[in-house]
């Protein structure tokens, strides 16, 4: 029996919430599967500032290296919105990243069947189903490069600096072409390489790694028309490859064309088998603690720890299956609740999932 050593970071908001229910189905598909889930708790984000001073202390790094994944709930909150940027709960997440050598993010966008009607495009633009992949850039560009204010002519100026090298490029290229390998063959470069020299360097790079994927279709679109395309046709899409801070935007924007940001999971990966998972949404405080948050992007993003730090697909598709079957049978946090299905808690949902399992 395999034991996986896992860091949990609750977080802050409804984190702790969503993280107790994908542990509950974490723990039963040990049981069906024959591994064993090893627990450590380690703090991030506001928690963390209230208890070490700082978004990411050293011991929490130190636990999240020493295990096989990280499952993190969400962090954040009006409480340390006055804090500087450095030591805001958000610094949290790119500290770990760049700790944890976490290059590539993936976010899944899939429409599940019972759930086309929450989804904002008309039933024509959608079609039978959407399942996109996007693959973002996690440590390098703008968020990471030089940052500063000053001065200039008696008037106060600030700049962000968008820089990037050919070995960050082609290292999240080689993940997005590999990711296209294994679904549907197509793979769209997202940048603005007619304005910007960085994603002239970015495109070019892509350009030459493609020359190992003969067997993927690879498009381009600038960031504005990606954008636009998204909600125009979506079904375009399999793989979308963009830098951290396209990336960043495109993702959001998908999570919303499928429906509920609640039902979207991510990943972030590096060269070995240590991941970072985690629900793309926020820890929305206004609704902590009121058990109707909804638990399912984080039971997914468990999935997909199975499934990429594990090897343990037939545990992971089980997962995938059993949280169709809920939504199958009519159970709905109040986010993604429609009349004539029955509207559950946060609790319930978790129960349900693992008792689909």
């Amino acid at each position: 029996m395999n034991t996986f050593k896992i860091t949990l970071l609750r977080g802050d908001g409804i984190g702790p919430e969503i993280v107790a229910q994908a542990i509950k189905v974490l723990d039963k598909a040990g049981k069906r599967f024959d591994f064993t889930p090893q627990y450590t708790e380690a703090l991030m984000g506001g928690c963390a500032i209230d208890e070490t001073g700082v978004p990411l202390p050293q011991e929490t790094i130190d636990k999240c290296l020493a295990s096989d994944a990280v499952l993190l709930g969400a962090v954040g909150g009006w409480k340390w919105d006055n804090l500087p940027g450095n030591l805001r709960p958000e610094a949290g997440l790119l500290g770990i990243r760049g700790a944890l050598k976490l290059f590539a993010n993936l976010r899944p966008a899939k429409i599940y069947g019972p759930l086309k009607g929450a989804c904002p495009l008309r039933p024509d633009i959608i079609g039978d189903s959407m399942d996109i992949m996007v693959v973002r850039e996690l440590t390098g560009g703008i968020y990471f490069g030089k940052r500063g204010r000053e001065t200039v002519d008696g008037v106060e100026a600030a700049y962000d600096t968008e820089y990037y090298t050919t070995t960050e490029v082609e290292r999240i290229a080689r993940v997005a072409f590999e990711s296209a390998r294994k679904r549907g063959g197509k793979l769209c470069n997202v940048d603005k390489a007619n304005v910007l020299e960085s994603s002239r360097l970015w495109r070019e790079t892509v350009l030459r790694v493609a020359a190992d994927y003969p067997d993927v279709q690879l498009s381009h679109l600038y960031i504005d028309n990606a954008a636009m395309q998204l909600v125009r046709n979506p079904k375009q899409f399999d793989v979308i490859l963009a830098s951290n801070i396209f990336g960043d935007i495109l993702s959001d924007e998908a999570s919303q064309v499928a429906g509920s940001i609640g039902m979207l999971a991510s990943a972030s990966l590096g060269n070995g088998k240590l991941g970072l998972y985690e629900p793309i949404h926020g820890s929305a405080p206004d609704i902590a603690g009121k058990n109707i948050a909804n638990p399912l992007a984080t039971i997914l993003s468990v999935s997909m720890m199975l499934r990429y730090s594990f090897d343990e697909i037939a545990a992971a598709d089980t997962i995938e299956a059993a949280v169709e079957k809920v939504l199958e049978n009519g159970l709905r946090t109040p986010d993604i609740y429609t009349d004539g299905c029955k509207k559950i808690g946060t609790v319930e949902m978790g129960d349900a999932v693992t008792a689909a399992l």
